[in-house]
C-alpha cells in the first residue's frame, strides 16, 4: 500500500469513531512498522495548560491499534482489533503538540501471531507505544496487548 493510501486506511477508521474524530487525530507516518499519530495540543489541553492523561493514553492505543490493523491488512488477514490490557506510564508533562507511534514489541513473535491466527481464529500481541516530547525524551510510555479475531 502506498503512503497515501496507508494515511487514507488509518485516517477513514479513526474518522468513523465519533469519540476518535472528535480528538483531531491525524496520520502522522508509517515507517518500518512504527505508526505516528498526530493531534493539537489546543484540543487536548487539561487545567494545568499540558496534555491531558487521558489523551495521551488514547493516542498510544489508537496507534497500536492501528499498527496491527496495517500489519494485518498487509498480511492480507480480515479481522477486528481490540485492546486487551495495558499498563501506561506518565513520565513528563507535555506542553505541545501531541505525537504518539507505536510498534510492535521486541519480544513479540508477529509469525507466531499470524500463525495463530490463521489456525484458531484469535491471537494475541503485546505491543510498545509511546508519546515524544519535542526536546527529546518521553512524556508517557504503554505497554499493551492486543488482541486479534479472525473474520468470517
Amino acid at each position: 500500500m502506498s503512503p497515501s493510501g496507508i494515511a487514507r486506511y488509518i485516517n477513514g477508521y479513526l474518522q468513523a469513531m465519533p469519540p476518535v474524530a472528535a480528538m483531531d487525530l491525524r496520520f502522522g507516518g508509517y515507517e518500518d512498522g512504527v505508526l505516528t499519530l498526530e493531534a493539537p495540543l489546543a484540543t487536548h489541553v487539561n487545567d494545568k495548560g499540558c496534555a491531558f492523561g487521558g489523551s495521551l493514553v488514547s493516542m498510544m492505543t489508537l496507534a497500536g491499534w492501528g499498527v496491527v490493523m496495517l500489519r494485518l491488512q498487509e498480511a492480507g488477514i480480515a479481522a477486528d482489533v481490540f485492546v486487551a490490557d495495558s499498563e501506561v506510564k506518565y513520565l513528563a508533562p507535555l506542553f505541545d503538540d501531541l505525537v504518539a507511534d507505536a510498534r510492535v514489541a521486541d519480544d513479540a513473535d508477529w509469525d507466531g501471531f499470524v500463525s495463530r491466527l490463521r489456525e484458531r481464529g484469535r491471537a494475541s500481541l503485546p505491543l510498545l507505544a509511546g508519546v515524544r516530547l519535542p526536546a527529546g525524551g518521553v512524556a508517557a510510555e504503554c505497554r499493551s496487548r492486543y488482541v486479534a479475531v479472525a473474520k468470517g
